[in-house]
This record gives C-alpha cells, sequence and structure tokens, in this order.
C-alpha cells in the first residue's frame, strides 16, 4: 500500500478514536490545558493537525489566552512540549539555566542531514570551540569592510537596475523572491567568495544550489510538524515522498560546497578575505566540518535578511507616514554629508539612521525570521512562571508571539510603530529576552550588527530611488512553515522612480 494512503489512514483514525473518546467521556467538555485543548489519549494532537497550516498564529491565539503566556503542549508518551512567550522563562532557559537547556539530539537529529554539526546545529564543546573562532572572526575589521563591499556593489550593479527596469516597463516583481536572490548571491561571497550570479549575472554558477538549498531547509523543517514521527522515520529508511526529495536535495548543496571547499583546500595559504578561508587556516578542520560551518552560514545570512526586508516592505507599504520619515532622515544624512542619492553611505552613516533602524526592528519584533526555537530539557526544572519541566521535555519559545503579547508591548502590540523603539531619537537597545529576533544568551546571533547594517544599506537605497506598491497591503500575510519566516507567494510589487532633488537641490 502506498505510503501516502498508509499516513492518512492512521491520522484519520486516530482522529475518529478521539472524536469518539471525546463524547462518551463522562465529562464531555475538552481539557483546557494552559490555552490548547487536550483530548484523551490523543492530548493536543487532534487540534495540532487541524492548525498546523497556522501554526503561529495558532499558538500565539493559545499563549495568549494563557496567564502566565506559557502552554503544556500534550502529545502521546513520555516527552511532552512546553511552549512560552514570556520574557522571564526565555531569560531562564537561554542565559541563567543555559546548560539545562541545550538543541538536544531529537533537534540535532533531525536537522544533522542537512546542517551537520556546523555551529547552529551542534551542542557542548564542539558548539564552544566553533562559537569561539566565529567570535573572533566577526569582530574583525576586515570581515566587516569585505561585508559592505560586497552588498553595496550587489545593491547598485544588481539590485538597482533591476528594479529600475521593472518602473519602465510596470512589471510585476516577486520582491521576496528578488531579495532572496540577492541575499544568497551575497552570502555566497561572504562565505566563499563565489558569485554565484543568481541576481543577475549568467544564473548559471549557483541556481540549481539555491534552489536545491531552498528545498533542504523546507523540507527539513518539515520533519518538526510530524504528528506521527515515527512516519517519517519510515519515509527516510524507504527513501520515498518528501524524504527523497530531501536527500536529493542535499546531495545538490553538499556537492557544490564540497567542490568550492576542496579548490580552497588546494589553494591553502592564499589569502583571502571570506570566511572560509579563515577557518581553512585551521590545520585540523575537515572538509566535512568546513561544509557543515559554512552551510550553517549560509542558511543564517541568506533567509534571515531576505525574510527581515520582504516583512518590512510590505508593513511599510501601508505606512506611509513611516516611509515619509525615513526619507527625511535620508534627506537630512545626506545634506550633512553633500551626497546626492545613489552615492554609498560609510558606516557612520548607517549608523545616523537611526529611525530606519527602528523601523527594521519593529517589522522583526512582528514578524522574527526564526520565529520558534525548542530547546531539550536535561534535568527537572521549574520555570520563572511555575511551570514544570520534566528531564526529557521539549521547551520552546515562540518569537512570533512574543511580538504580539500585551504583557510586553502594550495593547498596540499588532501595530506598526517604530516609534516604540525611539528615545530622545535615538533607536533603543531592547532586552533580547523580550525582543528574541537575534537569539539571545551565550547562543546571541554573531551576525546581529552586520545584519542591520546590510539591512538598512538595501532599504535606504531601495527607498530613496524607488516607491515599491505592494499587491496585498490590505490583506494580512500568509506564511510558508520552514527553518525561516516566508511569505506564502511572495510578495508581488510594482515599482515606480521616486521623484527626488539632491542634497544642494
Amino acid at each position: 500500500m502506498d505510503l501516502y494512503w498508509v499516513q492518512s489512514f492512521v491520522i484519520f483514525f486516530l482522529i475518529s478514536l478521539s472524536v469518539y473518546l471525546h463524547f462518551n467521556s463522562t465529562a464531555h467538555k475538552k481539557e483546557i490545558n494552559n490555552g490548547f485543548k487536550v483530548y484523551p489519549i490523543l492530548g493536543t494532537i487532534p487540534e495540532f493537525l487541524q492548525n498546523r497550516h497556522r501554526f503561529l498564529d495558532w499558538t500565539t491565539e493559545a499563549l495568549s489566552n494563557c496567564p502566565t503566556n506559557t502552554a503544556v503542549f500534550r502529545r502521546p508518551g513520555k516527552v511532552q512540549a512546553v511552549l512560552t512567550a514570556n520574557p522571564s522563562n526565555v531569560e531562564h532557559m537561554l542565559k541563567s539555566k543555559f546548560e539545562n537547556y541545550p538543541k538536544g539530539d531529537l533537534f540535532l537529529t533531525i536537522l544533522e542531514d542537512f546542517l551537520g554539526r556546523g555551529i547552529f546545529n551542534s551542542d557542548g564543546e564542539p558548539w564552544r570551540l566553533q562559537r569561539k573562532t566565529a567570535s573572533y572572526e566577526f569582530n574583525t575589521k576586515s570581515l566587516r569592510n569585505f561585508a559592505l563591499e560586497n552588498v553595496t556593489v550587489e545593491t547598485n550593479t544588481r539590485l538597482i537596475p533591476i528594479l529600475a527596469k521593472a518602473s519602465e516597463t510596470a512589471r510585476v516583481l516577486d520582491l521576496q523572491d528578488i531579495l532572496e536572490r540577492f541575499a544568497f548571491d551575497n552570502v555566497c561571497k561572504l562565505a566563499f567568495n563565489v558569485d554565484p550570479g543568481c541576481l543577475g549575472g549568467d544564473g548559471t554558477t549557483g541556481a540549481e544550489f539555491m534552489r536545491a538549498f531552498e528545498d533542504a531547509a523546507t523540507l527539513s523543517s518539515g520533519r518538526f510538524l510530524y504528528a506521527i514521527p515515527i512516519l517519517g522515520k519510515l519515509k527516510k529508511f524507504l527513501n520515498v515522498g518528501s524524504e527523497r526529495r530531501l536527500r536529493d536535495a542535499i546531495r545538490t548543496v553538499h556537492g557544490f560546497a564540497d567542490t568550492i571547499i576542496q579548490s580552497r583546500l588546494d589553494q591553502k595559504g592564499e589569502k583571502e578575505a571570506d570566511l572560509l578561508s579563515r577557518f581553512v587556516a585551521d590545520e585540523e578542520s575537515s572538509p566535512e566540518f568546513l561544509r557543515d560551518i559554512v552551510i550553517s552560514f549560509i542558511l543564517a545570512g541568506r533567509d534571515t535578511t531576505s525574510s527581515a526586508l520582504s516583512s518590512f516592505f510590505w508593513l511599510l507599504s501601508s505606512k506611509p507616514e513611516v516611509e515619509q520619515n525615513i526619507l527625511e532622515e535620508l534627506k537630512k544624512i545626506r545634506v550633512h554629508s553633500g551626497k546626492e542619492v545613489g552615492d554609498s553611505h560609510t558606516f557612520e552613516e548607517l549608523r545616523d539612521m537611526q529611525y530606519l533602524h527602528a523601523a527594521i526592528s519593529e517589522a522583526l519584533r512582528l514578524y522574527p525570521p526564526v520565529s520558534v526555537d525548542f530547546k531539550a530539557c536535561l534535568s527537572d526544572d521549574f520555570l520563572p512562571d511555575g511551570t514544570f519541566v520534566r528531564k526529557g521535555w521539549l521547551v520552546g519559545y515562540q518569537a512570533y508571539a512574543m511580538g504580539r503579547m500585551n504583557r510586553i508591548w502594550g495593547q498596540n502590540c499588532y501595530e506598526f510603530l517604530p516609534e516604540r523603539w525611539l528615545e530622545n531619537g535615538s533607536c533603543r537597545q531592547e532586552s533580547p529576552f523580550r525582543f528574541s529576533a537575534f537569539h539571545a544568551g551565550p547562543r546571541m546571533c554573531l551576525g546581529k550588527e552586520m545584519a542591520y547594517i546590510q539591512m538598512k544599506l538595501i532599504a535606504a537605497s531601495v527607498i530613496e530611488r524607488f516607491e515599491i506598491d505592494v499587491g496585498n497591503k490590505v490583506k494580512g500575510l500568509e506564511h510558508l512553515l520552514s527553518l525561516t519566516l516566508r511569505i506564502k507567494g511572495g510578495l508581488p510589487v510594482k515599482v515606480r522612480k521616486r521623484c527626488t532633488v539632491d542634497a544642494r537641490g
């Protein structure tokens, strides 16, 4: 029998059993447990199946209805899952009791095929060693300059010309796709110093690699959403369905990366500015280790910035007053520096873009690229809000939900309001346990500052030159469930050249 029909029959049987038990229970009522409906034997699984396609909004609603914004996701078996949007709990997990909440074997095993044991998919000493090396490299001026130079060249020679041409032809663009290809080219240069040419160029060097990378990320994340995990393991063993497509995608990704790495190893001793060369310098780095490192950084650099900027431009389209405030800030900076629209921005000028920084932070608050993250509990513990967590349970914090909690951001938490970040004209620093878009604690994102610099440069360059008309500005966004947040159906836009005057006029 085809595996699809077997899976469908099992799911139908479980739902039918749950409904039967529900209506034949003595109470004739669904148990309400911290926001999730709990059924006899099956726990929260029936409701999960009903809402899996809208997981983020479903869990946000559940957490909003909980007194402490923490809920227990009940499922058959001993291992349960705790989900929280409570900053005190997040700080407890990610900082105070950091050693008690590693990624854990389940998480590492699910992503190991794709990410290996790179910095984003490792615990303990292997993670500490990678973190130490990466931390040093991300703080070097040379890497920062290399990153800024790359994104400036990409913006001026590829992104802006594509938008300019679209403005002349009235062509509808998928801005999310444009930004993803832009980010992919940019991060491959940063990681490998190799130009895939996915945005402009001949598009042949890395187009297959990019498609495979996207498939691998999406299909890997799908493993977390199995209602019956054993079926996923069976599909992997039989090499059928999504597991077969995942294996093919990973083979393409690894093959491309291995070729680049081997070429670089053969040239060892020649100094390059990219990230790979910095790790190649370590004599103990194996080709497999280098591949895991680079793939992890491509995932972080490509998907996070494109996701954040896609959400930013969608939000901006419905807030003309915010766009006008950004334009006024950019004009002041140009007047002060004597530059014209289109001239490159320096680090100092980018840091002066405080309102733009606040607007991007506000977009990240509402649509964090990594919207939920789970850890494993090593020993019995109580969270600060009193929730008991047993050894072996999963504990996750929901960053998407945290941006929508009245308790954290007030009654206007659903509103796109950059002003909430401003104090005396400067964008204030928020606690990473309240604003967890860049993670927090010892695993805080090393590329946070670099990400802001790149996003501000891209946003400023586009906003100064073009008006972006988003087609679905009224309708709320629907998202694809992947390792990072992506807009379902893309972001169709029309582009018009903006009427501007230079700093002297």
